[in-house]
C-alpha cells in the first residue's frame, strides 16, 4: 500500500518553500505480544517515555506508582526491563524529583536521565542507579503559595538554570547537554558535561528559531540538534550555536475515515505546509510528539503524530522514507506515542500515553 506524500524543507534565507513529491511507502512492521514481563502487583500507568541501553535493556518511565490526590497526584515510576523483557528493578523508588513522568533516556556512557514535568527537573542517575546530577529545582511544597505552573501570556521571563514544565535530554559529541525547556519557557538550555550552565536560545512564536511545545530533541553525529516543535508541526534543526539550520514538516495524506486514538474527529485535514500559525497545532496529522534517531550510518529519524497516530520513517534532510501503524487499542495500533527508543533502524520502542503500554517493533521495510 503506498500513500502520496509531501515534504517542506524552509531554507535559512530562502523566502519560498521548496517540495519534493515522491512516494512514502507504508511499511510492515510486527508487534512482540506481551514483551515486559512485570511482577505481580505492578502495572504500567500512562507510559511516557521509553529508551534502550548499550546492553540493550530496555527503561521504561511510567505515569504509575500513584500517590496523593485524585487530581495533582504523584506519578512517575521507572523500571527496567533486559533484552527479553524481563523485569530487573525499579529505579529511584520514592525519590524526591518523582511528580509527572515525561521522559526517558540513557546517553552513551549508559547513564539515565529522567525529564519530570511536574517537578521541573532532570535527574541523571548512573547505570548502577545511583543519582549524580540535578537540574533545575522542585518548588517547594512549604511555600503558601505553592500550586501548578501557571500560563501566563506573555510567559514570565525565564531563569537560567530553572525549567517550568521541562520535556526531554540530548548530548552532542562532547557531551555538552541539550534540555527542552519545552510547555511554558520555550527554549533550549545548555549545559556543560559537569552540569555547567551555558546558554539558553528560543522563546514561545511560530516564527524561525521559534516554539510552542518543545516537545522531544536528538542530535545526530554531525551535532545537528532536532527540536520537536509540536505546537507548530514541525522540526527544527539548529547547530550546536543556536543557530537554526533548517526546519521541515510531516505532510503525508490522510484519508478522511482515519480514526481519532481519543477526542473528536478532525472536521477538515489540512496540509502541514507551514501556513496555519497562531494556533497549538498539536493534533494535526505530522506534527512531532517524539523523536528518537538511529545509531547506525547512515542516520534516521523516526517521528511520531497523535493524529492519525503514525509512526513516521526520516532521512536527516527531512525526506520520509515510510510509515507504519494508526490511531488504535490493539497490538500495531497506537495510542498517542510520546516518546520513541530506535537503538537500530528496524527496531523500535514505542512509549504509550493512552493505552498504558510500551511496544516492542520489529520492521520489516
Amino acid at each position: 500500500m503506498k500513500a502520496a506524500w509531501c515534504w517542506a524543507c524552509l531554507a535559512i534565507g530562502v523566502s519560498s518553500a521548496a517540495y519534493c513529491q515522491s512516494t512514502a511507502p507504508e511499511i510492515a512492521f510486527d508487534s512482540t505480544p506481551n514483551f515486559f514481563k512485570l511482577p505481580a502487583g505492578t502495572y504500567f500507568g500512562e507510559v511516557s517515555g521509553v529508551a534502550v541501553n548499550s546492553k540493550k535493556h530496555v527503561f521504561v518511565l511510567s505515569r504509575g506508582n500513584t500517590s496523593g490526590p485524585a487530581y495533582g497526584a504523584a506519578a512517575a515510576q521507572l523500571l527496567e526491563f533486559d533484552a527479553n523483557g524481563n523485569f530487573i528493578r525499579e529505579i529511584g523508588r520514592n525519590l524526591y524529583a518523582w511528580s509527572f513522568a515525561h521522559a526517558v533516556r540513557v546517553d552513551r556512557d549508559d547513564n539515565i536521565w529522567v525529564a519530570d514535568k511536574g517537578s521541573d527537573v532532570v535527574v541523571r542517575f548512573d547505570p548502577e542507579g545511583r543519582v549524580v546530577m540535578v537540574f533545575g529545582r522542585k518548588s517547594e511544597a512549604s511555600d503558601e503559595s505553592a500550586h501548578p505552573l501557571e500560563h501566563p501570556k506573555p510567559p514570565l521571563p525565564p531563569i537560567d538554570g530553572y525549567f517550568r514544565q521541562v520535556t526531554d535530554m540530548a548530548w552532542d559529541s562532547d557531551n555538552n547537554v541539550y534540555i527542552t525547556d519545552g510547555y511554558i519557557n520555550s527554549r533550549v538550555a545548555e549545559f556543560d558535561r559537569n552540569g555547567n550552565w551555558v546558554k539558553t536560545w528560543g522563546e514561545p512564536g511560530a516564527g524561525p528559531g521559534q516554539f510552542n511545545t518543545l516537545h522531544a530533541v536528538v542530535i545526530d553525529r554531525e551535532n545537528h540538534i532536532y527540536v520537536a516543535d509540536r505546537g507548530n508541526a514541525r522540526i527544527q534543526v539548529f547547530d550546536t550555536a543556536g543557530k537554526l539550520i533548517k526546519t521541515f514538516r510531516i505532510d503525508v495524506p490522510v484519508p478522511a475515515s482515519a480514526p481519532t486514538a481519543i477526542g473528536n474527529h478532525p472536521a477538515e485535514i489540512g496540509p502541514n505546509d507551514g501556513t496555519r500559525t497562531g494556533t497549538n497545532l498539536a493534533q494535526t496529522p505530522g506534527a512531532p510528539w517524539a523523536l528518537c534517531i538511529t545509531p547506525g550510518s547512515p542516520q534516521y529519524l523516526y517521528v511520531s503524530d497523535a493524529y492519525p497516530g503514525r509512526i513516521y520513517k526520516l532521512t536527516t534532510d527531512g525526506k520520509v522514507l515510510g510509515w507504519l501503524g494508526g490511531a488504535g487499542k490493539t497490538l500495531k495500533k497506537f495510542g498517542w506515542v510520546h516518546q520513541l527508543a530506535c537503538p537500530s533502524e528496524n527496531e523500535i520502542y514505542a512509549a504509550e500515553v493512552l493505552n498504558w503500554r510500551a511496544q516492542k517493533l520489529t520492521l520489516h521495510p
